[in-house]
């Protein structure tokens, strides 16, 4: 039998939310071993001043194997 886990994180990049996605399950694979997926839960944007992004931020869950 597998039991699964899921935790919540944040992340964020200048880029894009791919990259956001990206650097945040990097992270997550630093201390946590047999992750399985991630899912977006919300997606958020930084602007200017004048409306141009500057900060693209994520809050994902991801799902990993325990035992």
């Amino acid at each position: 039998m597998s039991v699964a886990k899921i935790i919540e994180i944040n992340a964020s990049s200048k880029t894009s939310v791919e990259d956001a996605v990206r650097s945040g399950l990097k992270k997550v694979a630093e201390t946590v071993k047999g992750i399985q997926g991630a899912w977006i839960n919300e997606t958020k944007v930084v602007t200017d001043g004048e409306g141009n992004i500057t900060e693209w931020r994520v809050n994902l869950r991801v799902t990993f194997l325990v035992g």
